[in-house]
């Protein structure tokens, strides 16, 4: 049915522009939509798998005969008129779709795979006993992973495609070298990126064969600091004790707080996490103040917050997580018979996820295994995406310069995901030109292809989803089965109000905060607060450093209240300051502010941004050199948001109960497994699911803008990784695989991610 009645007008879905479907959706959510034929209640279907009908609220498989459409007299204008808050084409027939009507797109499937061919990475030679033991207690190895194993002498870099079961070959290789070669389990080393890779590695070697507690126990495993920090301690107890570890990024940042006070730098002025970032970026590639060379004004500050950081630590005997690792290089540097000592004792180094390393984990296995140089590096560089924190994957790119009679061996068996999604994968990473070869193979077809699905913003792309959800939880699939991948976290603020609207148990990162708790969508928002109540002392307070106060005069505006007896913010008018021009800005800020609450938000917030000079803000806060948190983008988002609130009042209201639900759905998710999953794809990698949602795959998201920008001034690293990143959102799906493409985002029009044309290129189907 594509007619029903809206306060008793037709409204026809071909006759409206897009950007009314999801009003429309809300309003038949809210009971306002009614059937032309029968009267009853009506609702928009709004998902993937159809194009968008009416349906009827209480039995869903009735249907009306649709109303004979009445002709209007047929005119070539294209204007149109508001009616009942719906854009209506002027003066046409009511069949007609009109031009400049944005059709809804049906969703595609990605046709450009190959045909099945059954592999299994079957064994040509025999396996000795051990293995076979193995295989009778269902640890099967293909004949990659059984090489793997058995490559036990000299360096050797394992690459693990996704899926290929790593975990599987370090700890049935660390078995085999226990059990059969019987090395010393104290002389393994095996190094893990987190300390629940490192417990499920025990627990495994624990279900192998032959395998008893003691000797697992001495094996020496763990993630790098965690291992290097127990070295330190065993050596220098006292300064490395650890009641002085910085524990809390809040009493690191205190540190620099009180530094930047040194360059008059305001608390609420001066991006402190993101310098916080950007010295552990420094201190893991091995660059000490003094030979950190800035690139823009921001860093300048940041390198001496990072000078007088580090003084601060040295003269109160403190230190963070990653002197940990520096601290360990720097003692085996100085002391040549404790560094041989270390070398005598580790005889064999198992890293996993070595496309993730930094330089100073690097430059501490090299120094350890330099009398022996067994090393097993297991890693795939096509998932290489945390260069941000210093990973480099070019030491799993150039490991031969350092072991130069290593040996390689590809895993290229695919046992998560099934062919369509495999392949698509392999298109899409192919693309890139720095990369060790390889493709993948699944061991399954499914016939399920994936697709790409076009809402029109991202208010339309989040009801999709859900609806999509539902319809698949109704037919028995688990919560569990799904997750929504994001390139940042702001992008899951529309998908996550949805889910928090619906009846659907999820669950979001633990570090995720709300979207309208971010600091510049706060302070946006507190404009809006002052505007209706102008004796709002904290949203005051959040105001003034975007009006370049400091905080030191809401006192004094206080005080003028009082002796002037007016409202906070017409005390503004009266301030005075050491600059003429700033007390004009002054009056003229405390005229808009209050004009606020006569305006939709959406032209409120757009008032903000431009005639209170909220971006000269940003670009001095320093949020504007930030690659991936653009302050200017959280605005672009709220304006977002800001066009479902007709009033001030509703978009404030909306904005608190959603920083109530982020807390609430947090503390829930701590008690429940069975939840559909929201995760930036950083969070992702790793982890599965039968069904992923891609969200957002456009220039600008997925690639990032920093990342197209570097690219345009030729630095080719940055949307490399970008494909990477993508790439691994797509290999965590297991059966279904969806990628939204949205037709406009932050309220632009937005063009195809450039990620995707390798995939829907035709191609002839050659096996």
């Amino acid at each position: 049915m594509k007619t029903a009645i809206y306060q008793n007008q037709h409204i026809r879905l071909d006759q409206l522009d897009r950007d009314q479907y999801q009003k429309i959706f809300l309003a038949g959510k809210n009971s306002l939509l009614h059937c032309p034929s029968c009267q009853e209640k009506v609702r928009l279907y709004l998902g993937i798998q159809n194009t968008p009908y009416f349906f009827h609220t209480h039995s869903p498989e009735k249907q009306c005969l649709e109303p004979t459409p009445s002709v209007a007299q047929i005119d070539d204008s294209e204007h149109f008129i508001e009616r009942n808050g719906f854009k209506m084409p002027q003066a046409r027939m009511i069949t007609d779709t009109p031009k400049s009507v944005d059709p809804f797109l049906p969703a595609i499937d990605i046709e450009n795979t190959f045909p099945y061919k059954k592999t299994n990475g079957g064994m040509d030679q025999e396996l000795p006993p051990y293995l076979l033991n193995l295989a009778e207690n269902g640890v099967i190895l293909d004949e990659s992973q059984a090489k793997a194993v058995l490559e036990t002498e000299g360096s050797l870099l394992v690459l693990s495609g996704a899926g290929s079961g790593k975990t599987r070959v370090l700890t049935a290789r660390t078995a085999y070298m226990l059990n059969v070669k019987e090395v010393e389990p104290s002389a393994i080393m095996l190094v893990t990126f987190t300390s629940k890779a490192a417990t499920e590695m025990k627990n495994r070697l624990l279900s192998y064969p032959q395998m008893k507690r003691e000797k697992v126990n001495q094996l020496v495993t763990g993630t790098f600091h965690s291992i290097f920090y127990r070295i330190l301690m065993f050596h220098d107890a006292a300064n490395w004790s650890s009641h002085k570890l910085l524990k809390k990024e809040w009493q690191r940042e205190r540190i620099l707080k009180e530094a930047g006070k040194e360059l008059n730098l305001s608390e609420k002025e001066f991006a402190y996490d993101l310098a916080l970032q950007q010295i552990g970026f420094w201190k893991n590639s091995l660059l000490f103040p003094n030979q950190v060379i800035p690139l823009s004004e921001w860093e300048e500050k940041a390198v001496y917050l990072y000078q007088r950081y580090e003084e601060h630590k040295q003269q109160e005997g403190l230190f963070d997580f990653d002197d940990m690792l520096i601290g360990c290089y720097q003692l085996l540097c100085s002391a040549p018979s404790l560094l041989e000592q270390y070398q005598n004792r580790f005889h064999y180094f198992l890293i996993d996820e070595f496309q993730d390393i930094n330089k100073v984990q690097y430059e501490l296995i090299k120094l350890l295994s330099g009398k022996y140089k067994n090393v097993c590096a297991v890693g795939d560089d096509d998932q290489a995406i945390y260069s941000f924190r210093g990973s480099d994957p070019s030491y799993l790119l150039d490991f031969e310069k350092d072991f130069p009679y290593a040996k390689q061996i590809t895993l290229d068996q695919n046992y998560r995901s099934s062919h369509e999604i495999v392949t698509a994968a392999n298109q899409l990473i192919a693309a890139n030109k720095v990369r060790r070869a390889k493709k993948m193979k699944a061991q399954f077809s499914l016939g399920s292809m994936p697709q790409l699905f076009f809402p029109y913003d991202e208010e339309e792309e989040a009801t999709m989803i859900v609806t999509d959800i539902q319809e698949r939880i109704s037919k028995g699939a688990n919560p569990a089965d799904f997750a929504i991948l994001y390139r940042t976290n702001a992008g899951s603020r529309a998908v996550f109000e949805r889910l928090a609207s619906s009846n659907l148990p999820f669950k979001i990162d633990m570090d995720a905060e709300s979207f309208y708790d971010r600091y510049i969508v706060r302070s946006a928002l507190s404009f809006l607060k002052v505007s209706l109540n102008e004796d709002d002392p904290q949203a005051l307070a959040d105001i003034l450093p975007l009006l370049f106060l400091k905080q030191t005069v809401l006192q004094e505006l206080k005080a003028q209240s009082i002796l002037k007896d007016c409202s906070f913010l017409e005390a503004l008018s009266h301030l005075k300051t050491a600059h003429a021009f700033q007390e004009k800005k002054l009056k003229k800020a405390a005229t808009l502010i209050r004009g606020l609450k006569h305006l939709t938000p959406l032209i409120a917030i757009e008032k903000i941004e431009k005639d209170i000079g909220f971006l000269d803000f940003l670009k001095k806060r320093g949020n504007e050199s930030n690659k991936l948190e653009k302050g200017s983008d959280d605005l672009k988002d709220l304006k977002v948001a800001a066009k479902s609130f007709d009033t001030i009042e509703a978009l404030l209201a909306h904005a608190e109960h959603m920083s109530a639900m982020n807390k609430e759905i947090k503390n829930l998710s701590k008690h429940f497994t069975d939840v559909i999953s929201l995760s930036t794809i950083h969070r992702s990698k790793g982890l599965e699911y039968k069904t992923v949602y891609i969200i957002s795959a456009v220039d600008g998201s997925l690639p990032h803008d920093f990342a197209l920008d570097a690219y345009r001034n030729g630095d080719f690293a940055a949307i490399e990784e970008e494909r990477r990143l993508f790439y691994v959102a797509m290999t965590r799906a297991k059966e279904q695989l969806f990628i939204s493409v949205l037709k406009n985002r932050r309220g632009k029009k937005a063009n195809r991610s450039r990620f995707l044309t390798p995939i829907m290129k035709k191609k002839k189907t050659t096996p």
